[in-house]
């Protein structure tokens, strides 16, 4: 019997019956109907048979790009070039400032093959040409900001002409070799290495004139370029000389010595381009 004095009634008992009754079914108050789209499709058997060929599928495409661009673009060989630490770097750019104070330039090998740049520093190496030409550019482009002239074209300008001429060195001396008939192991990634060591001259050559001038330019810019000289033709004497001696061709001979000439010219040509590629940012 109700309350006379109470002027509702009171329905929460019969509402959490009710409530209670909804939820059983369910066991946490949601219908078992909701999650049967996605069981219902990881348990289908094709469902599971198309899943696995899209694997495979994507599995025999790695593969396959992976074997293209090997075939095109070295990668094996590139991460040998990159092996490179901390310690090797400082003792490279010592080298490449003071040649004249090393004596031992032959390349290690282990097992017929070059050690890697980290453990020989007489090894090429492509990190440090990379991170030169980058900070040469920016430094390029810090040089015409100094003097109100900086552009991104001329900056574009800038990088694009100093890979042209690496670009024109690198063919020039392939030809070279090939028409001296020189049978050496100094691969195109060698020699994009041996080349771009300029770069790390230019950068001191641009920062002394930024902070002296003309002067500081001239006399850092002059060190580098003498440094460089020598770096080179003690390197390619070996890589380029050296076979001629191992094939038993006579020291004085006619063909030994288009070789002498040819290493004396690639060494010779590193401070024109120098010069040629910052004369023009210090003013």
């Amino acid at each position: 019997m109700a309350d006379p004095h109470q002027l509702f009634d009171d329905t929460s008992s019969t509402q959490s019956r009710g409530y209670g009754a909804q939820r059983a079914p369910g066991g946490l108050g949601y219908s078992a109907a909701s999650a049967t789209p996605q069981a219902a499709f990881l348990a289908d058997p094709v469902s599971n048979m198309a899943m696995a060929y899209g694997s495979s599928l994507a599995a025999q495409g790695k593969e396959l790009v992976d074997k293209n661009i090997d075939r095109f673009i070295p990668v094996t060989k590139l991460k040998y070039y990159f092996a490179v630490d901390t310690m090797y770097v400082g003792r490279k750019l010592g080298l490449l400032f003071f040649p004249y104070l090393h004596q031992d330039w032959e390349v290690q090998y282990q097992q017929d093959t070059p050690v890697a740049p980290r453990f020989d520093v007489n090894a090429p190496d492509l990190y440090i040409p990379a991170m030169a030409f980058i900070t040469y550019v920016l430094v390029a482009g810090l040089a015409l900001g100094t003097q109100d002239r900086f552009s991104p074209d001329l900056l574009g300008l800038q990088a694009s002409s100093a890979l042209a001429w690496l670009t024109l060195e690198v063919v020039a001396i392939l030809l070279s070799l090939y028409l001296v008939t020189v049978n050496t192991d100094l691969t195109t990634i060698d020699l994009v290495a041996f080349l771009g060591y300029k770069y790390v001259g230019m950068i001191g050559g641009v920062l002394m004139g930024l902070l002296f001038g003309k002067i500081g330019y001239y006399l850092v810019l002059g060190w580098c370029c003498v440094a460089i000289f020598v770096f080179m033709i003690r390197t390619l004497r070996l890589k380029i000389l050296a076979e001629a001696a191992a094939e038993g061709v006579p020291v004085r001979g006619a063909r030994n010595q288009l070789r002498m000439y040819l290493t004396m010219a690639v060494a010779a040509a590193q401070p024109l381009l120098m010069y040629w590629l910052t004369f023009h940012l210090v003013r």
